[in-house]
């Protein structure tokens, strides 16, 4: 992992810091911040020597271009009156690592060396530019992301929502509170709030080693002893799932301790140390810092207000649930896309606006052209239970079709599925119409919902609880929103139930999140997504704490 810098180091920047904004190196009543030196030309000369450096180093950047041009090119950061303006720049840039931001893109170490090194006023406009470009692209990192998701993970198909650049800068120029507006960039959101804690906590633990050695077993039984039950009770204390303790066999009090960290990491609560469970608590502190570096990063991604009521899917959680003003109100298990890239399920925002009763299923052209087409080029009478239709509508009978005649490309057909008990929808489908034809659906397939991993659909998202999943929706519109739903369902006809108020719905991948009571949770990283974020992060300039530093 990468190294951050040392204690000492950090003591002396602030130092710096605090120093360079109090204006303690500048003579009293004077306008620049620069040496006396540099404060010798004419004014006429200098103050063009200030707007040209201004224009040229702003010259492709439309937002501070237009800034300095409405100022009359007067001077943002550089005046003995600017130093509270500075101060809250460089302290939120010094505090950039806290939000695991990529500190070098705007260090405020460099920023400082920069006004040191000023002896013109041509530096001092540059220098003007620089701070100006650190603020905003600080802004845009800490509210909404320092990366682009789809460049990074292309199933990650949301939207991001970036903030206007002049209106960052206005803003700030504007408040009142420059440190308290920077502040309120971030997200303000409870989750947000404890991913921040879990990190520091994460740093601290990495550099102290706390967690000690792993445990030298691939799994361990109630009732065991020896040296490596000794290190799964001391690795469990140490991660505060155990009080200090000197038992010596696997009993009662560690196989609770392990019940709860099983809860806390997505399998079933059974207390016993099997190679899944050991696997999760041997990962190390680091990768689950690396892991909550992301979610802080997948937060800012969705910086925006997502509905008073919602739904949250989260796939690395296999869970849909329904959210109203921050509190789940139903909750769900789900199966989602396998882990084949063309199967995973993206990540993406919309609104839910209808549910289909006694649904029909036309199978994705993705599924017909990569595993039907096949198995029809074989045997035509394969996969009995669909119906060949051709692009008008009409059921075409398999003995009129040459399936050997076709490929991936040209083939001309839908294949159906009626309604029915048996259908791969089920009886009921959630409808957030979209480019990528991802929906919630019931499924016949119940029992893929007992099992941990739960990777299984071709992309869509399949719901254990369907039913009771559509009458908390339609409880906000319906007195007795059940007797309505079966009503409906018990007609056997293909019927749509529109929702009065569309729900917004996210499908998200957080491997890291906070429970209700503020403890973390921690998921396995099913399909890579999240170590693509996290090294594109570290590319980028993010740096952690290792053990030792």
């Amino acid at each position: 992992m990468t190294l951050v810098a040392r204690p000492d180091a950090r003591i002396v920047r602030g130092l710096s810091l605090i120093a360079l904004c109090a204006g303690l190196a500048w003579p009293a009543g004077a306008q620049s911040v620069l040496p006396l030196a540099a404060q010798n030309a004419s004014p006429a000369a200098a103050a063009n020597a200030f707007r040209s450096a201004i224009a040229e180093a702003a010259a492709d950047d439309e937002a501070i271009a237009g800034f300095y041009a409405e100022r009359n090119y007067a001077a943002f950061w550089t005046t003995a009156e600017a130093a509270g303006r500075r101060a809250a720049l460089l302290s939120a840039l010094d505090g950039a690592a806290a939000h695991g931001l990529p500190v070098r893109r705007y260090d405020p170490a460099e920023l400082i060396a920069a006004f040191r090194a000023a002896r013109t006023e041509g530096d001092r406009g540059r220098l003007e530019v620089r701070m100006t470009a650190a603020l905003l692209d600080y802004a845009r990192d800490v509210q909404t992301g320092a990366l682009v998701p789809s460049k990074v993970v292309p199933g990650i198909v949301r939207e991001v929502p970036v903030r206007d650049r002049r209106g960052n800068l206005d803003g700030f120029a504007r408040a009142a509170d420059p440190a308290g507006f920077l502040r309120d960039l971030a997200p303000r959101t409870p989750e947000y709030a404890q991913l921040m804690k879990a990190r520091l906590m994460l740093e601290e633990a990495v550099a102290a080693d706390a967690w000690g050695a792993p445990v030298p077993a691939k799994s361990l039984e109630k009732g065991a002893t020896g040296p490596a039950l000794i290190a799964l009770r001391d690795r469990l204390s140490a991660m505060g799932y155990l009080p200090r303790s000197a038992a010596a066999s696997y009993d009662e009090g560690i196989a609770r301790a392990v019940s709860a960290f099983q809860a806390d990491h997505g399998l079933e609560p059974t207390g016993q140390a099997n190679a899944a469970t050991m696997t999760e608590i041997n990962t190390a502190p680091a990768r689950r810092l690396e892991a909550v570096i992301v979610a802080m990063e997948r937060e800012r991604w969705l910086n925006f207000d997502r509905g008073g009521r919602h739904i949250w899917v989260n796939l690395a959680d296999y869970t849909a649930k329904i959210v109203d003003d921050g509190r789940v109100t139903f909750s769900t298990r789900a199966v989602v896309g396998a882990e084949v890239t063309d199967k995973n399920t993206p990540e993406f925002s919309h609104k839910m606006t209808y549910m289909e009763l006694n649904p029909d299923w036309t199978v994705p052209p993705g599924i017909i052209k990569r595993d039907y087409l096949p198995r029809l080029q074989a045997n035509p009478n394969a996969l009995g239970h669909l119906q060949l239709v051709d692009s008008r509508g009409r059921v075409v009978p398999r003995s009129a079709v040459n399936f050997a005649a076709y490929s991936a490309r040209n083939f001309p057909f839908n294949l159906r599925q009626a309604p029915g008990d048996s259908n791969a929808l089920g009886r009921v489908k959630f409808m957030f119409p979209n480019p990528h034809a991802i929906y919630l659906h019931d499924t016949p397939d119940k029992h893929l919902f007992a099992r941990e991993v739960r990777t299984y659909s071709s992309g869509c998202v399949r719901l254990a609880d369907p039913f009771e999943f559509a009458y908390e929706l339609l409880s906000r519109q319906e007195a007795d929103p059940k007797t309505l739903f079966h009503k409906v369902l018990d007609s056997r006809k293909q019927e749509r139930i529109y929702l009065k108020d569309p729900v917004p719905i996210h499908l998200e991948y957080r491997t890291a999140f906070s429970n209700p009571k503020g403890m973390m949770q921690y998921r396995r990283d099913m399909y890579g997504r999240d170590a693509a974020i996290f090294a594109a992060l570290v590319r980028a300039g993010v740096v952690t704490r290792a053990a030792g530093d």
